[in-house]
């Protein structure tokens, strides 16, 4: 397999920042480090824990690059990519926030 590294090497060349990008790094960062923070919480509590910050960075993460994706690229395949993943993450906080209710409130029934 074949690899033209100038390629690479002139895309980094030519790197530009502009306010769409650091929107799509800020995206991946958190995107990426709520791994990390799960991780951390794994190991600390030595049992597999999602901690509510897990979701949290999920859905900004997940709106960042959405965002980036529909007006900083206009990339379909990022926008689709990142679709889903902010369902499932507001999904989970819904669910977590009815609980937390549901407890505070003594109804078991929801």
């Amino acid at each position: 397999m074949h690899v033209d590294l100038s390629h690479i090497l002139q895309s980094l060349q030519h790197f530009h920042l502009t306010p769409w990008k650091v929107v799509g790094y800020l995206g991946t960062l958190m995107f990426t480090g709520r791994w990390f923070v799960q991780m951390y919480y794994t190991r600390k509590h030595k049992r597999v824990v999602m901690p509510l910050s897990f979701w949290w960075m999920s859905v900004t993460g997940s709106a960042l690059l959405l965002a980036y994706f529909v007006f900083g690229k206009n990339d379909s395949v990022g926008i689709l990519s990142n679709f889903f993943p902010v369902f499932v993450s507001v999904y989970n906080l819904v669910v977590h926030m009815r609980h937390q209710k549901n407890n505070l409130t003594g109804d078991n029934t929801a």
